[in-house]
């Protein structure tokens, strides 16, 4: 298999615009992931915001096998048109990872069908992520648990269908639980949202989440079997 070509969406809003945010990520978040991926032989590209169409034009989606997202303060911001395409692309068999808060993102949502919401409470409280499914490739090389030291608690219930394969699970100190590495399949391509992350807390420099978001990136990647065809068929295969 080729080697699995990625570019990383970041909507880059906080780390401009919040010095906590800068101090953890000073050159963004998508620079952190982007050199987490690099690390791991991926091929890399990076796209933002407020770059035109986002970053997101049909020929760098034409050349991207898994899309990360992460997004937060500006999701309303994301046009439409782009979601659209982004959507086309996930159903013909790109992969898409979905990250922390861009849960709430117009394309998750779009993906999910339902609104995605979930309880929340930041206050650097200590994470436990559990591994529920060891012989799922994304938990490849990873203990039974992952102990992330401060995360923004999530909380069930989270308003997404079942997952096709629940990979991670979390406990926060408060008690709460949260469905944190849920796997889905739409159209052609592979989704996996991943809960881990925040704008303030050195979450995507830990050496396991790295791990876990590079096993992702394999398990997404592979999703792209022979096109399918559809509508009328003229003859049937015996007859050709």
């Amino acid at each position: 298999m080729d080697t699995p070509r990625i570019t990383v969406w970041n909507e880059f809003r906080h780390e401009r615009e919040d010095k906590a945010s800068e101090d953890c990520y000073p050159d963004g978040i998508h620079a952190v992931l982007a050199e987490a991926f690099e690390e791991q032989g991926f091929e890399v590209e990076t796209a933002t915001l407020d770059e035109p169409e986002h970053g997101l034009t049909e020929e760098v989606l034409a050349e991207t096998d898994v899309l990360t997202w992460w997004g937060h303060m500006a999701h309303d911001e994301v046009a439409d048109e782009v979601v659209e395409r982004v959507h086309q692309h996930v159903l013909d068999g790109m992969g898409l990872l979905v990250l922390h808060s861009g849960h709430f993102s117009k394309i998750f949502k779009r993906l999910m069908g339902t609104s995605c919401d979930l309880k929340w409470r930041e206050d650097g409280e200590r994470e436990r992520l559990w591994v529920v499914e060891p012989s799922h490739p994304i938990a490849e090389g990873i203990d039974e648990q992952v102990v992330v030291p401060e995360a923004e608690m999530y909380g069930e219930r989270f308003d997404v269908p079942a997952p096709d394969e629940l990979v991670f699970v979390s406990w926060f100190e408060g008690g709460e639980v949260f469905r944190s590495g849920c796997c889905y399949r739409r159209g052609s391509g592979r989704i996996f949202y991943f809960r881990p992350g925040h704008e303030t807390y050195p979450i995507y420099r830990q050496q396991e989440i790295r791990r876990i978001l590079g096993n992702a990136v394999e398990w997404a990647s592979s999703g792209n079997g022979p096109r399918p065809d559809f509508g009328n068929v003229p003859e049937s295969p015996e007859q050709q």
